[in-house]
């Protein structure tokens, strides 16, 4: 059987969502890893992990597993792999690496040389040509992974990250990375069947990537991956794949989807992202701010991110717009749960909530808590927490 070994990487905290994902995709032996899912399966599972994954940002093949103390061991061990059956003299490759832990192989740029090296050395005797490296683009982009004296080395099947899922039409300042929306979706325990807001929707990734979750649209669908390129890319079982998620597809909901934003700039690009993502006609948006604003439909669900900074003193801006959240919470979501995503530990005391769970979770590079509120159905008085996040 072609049984292979990949690898799902992930933001820190989302483990979780990535092995619950494999698990209905079909993989095997499944073991969370600090940043990202290790799993097993054949190719036609590395492929609908690409096509399917909502909450990784890449999606690897491991070619090579060994101990290496110094370069010539590295060279050595990365030349043992039969490179033949991974690449053309006329294909390009790139070698990322990270290095940790190792005196003799400190510098990752000097370990990326050397593992290069080995690689063209074994095509250039075969065929007396060589493949040329190309750092933005490649045909082969390869992983190298060196702590201590133990190397591993990847193929990425990906190549751009999988949160790009082409939809989102600029790059705005801090913005939700999608695979970390979908993530926290996914571990929130949203049904796709409970009414969902979010009161401050910002960009609206929350939003669209809960509209493709509910209608099960793959987030891979619609764009291109690295292993198209290569020699042993099966296209037949690929384009098979690909038919059966658009046969999957749904194209109308019945569970409200709502999204409001003080900032009708925010409003503009949650809208064309929305239009972009084809869901546009599934999610409502209303430029309000939070405290003001009443859903079309009585919420079930609240998923949210609020504006946090990376440090306190902003201003009595970001306290206000928590305080404003909180009161939305208490006064247009009894009965409801919310999920608050924080990054500064000393904005939560704003909401004038208690905390039911947290969850430590990284925002790019931000130390985050996905809070759980349960919340009363009623004007009844919740007492707050200071100590969220």
């Amino acid at each position: 059987m072609d049984e292979r070994h990949f690898f799902a990487a992930c933001g820190r905290g989302l483990e979780p969502a990535v092995a619950g994902e494999l698990r209905e995709l079909g993989a095997q032996r499944i073991e969370l890893r600090r940043g990202g899912v290790a799993f097993q399966g054949p190719q036609r599972v590395g492929y609908l992990a690409n096509l399917w994954l909502r909450s990784a940002i890449r999606v690897q093949e491991e070619l090579l597993r060994g101990t290496v103390r110094d370069p010539n061991e590295l060279y050595e061990a990365v030349a043992s792999v039969d490179w033949n059956r991974y690449i053309t003299p006329e294909q390009t490759l790139a070698v990322y690496a990270s290095t940790r832990d190792t005196e003799e192989l400190r510098h990752s740029g000097f370990a990326a040389l050397r593992a290069k090296d080995a690689i063209v050395d074994v095509i250039r005797q075969r065929h007396q040509r060589r493949p040329s490296v190309d750092t933005h683009d490649p045909d082969v982009p390869l992983k190298l992974i060196v702590q201590r004296d133990k190397l591993l080395l990847y193929r990425d099947l990906s190549g751009r990250s999988l949160h790009k899922r082409g939809w989102r039409p600029i790059q705005v300042r801090s913005p939700l990375n999608e695979a970390t929306a979908a993530a926290l979706l996914l571990m929130s325990g949203w049904d796709q069947r409970t009414p969902l807001c979010d009161p401050m929707c910002g960009s609206g990734t929350f939003l669209v990537e809960a509209a493709m979750l509910a209608t099960r649209r793959a987030p891979g669908l619609h764009r291109y991956f690295a292993f198209e390129r290569w020699i042993d890319h099966d296209e037949r079982l690929w384009e098979q794949l690909r038919e059966e998620a658009r046969d999957k597809a749904l194209f109308e909901l019945d569970v409200p989807l709502m999204g409001a934003d003080r900032h009708e700039g925010a409003i503009a690009l949650a809208m064309k992202g929305a239009y972009e993502a084809d869901v546009d006609q599934l999610i409502s948006y209303t430029v309000i701010d939070a405290e003001r604003w009443k859903p079309p439909s009585k919420p079930g669900f609240v998923v949210t991110n609020p504006p946090y900074g990376e440090r306190i003193g902003e201003g009595d801006d970001l306290v206000e717009s928590w305080r404003a959240l909180g009161s939305f919470l208490r006064r247009a979501c009894g009965g409801a749960t919310a999920w608050v995503l924080s990054g500064n530990r000393d904005l939560t005391q704003h909401l004038g909530l208690r905390a039911a769970e947290r969850v430590p979770v990284m925002n790019g590079p931000i130390d985050c808590r996905w809070i759980r509120y349960a919340l009363f159905d009623g004007p009844r008085e919740q007492p707050p927490d200071a100590q969220d996040g």
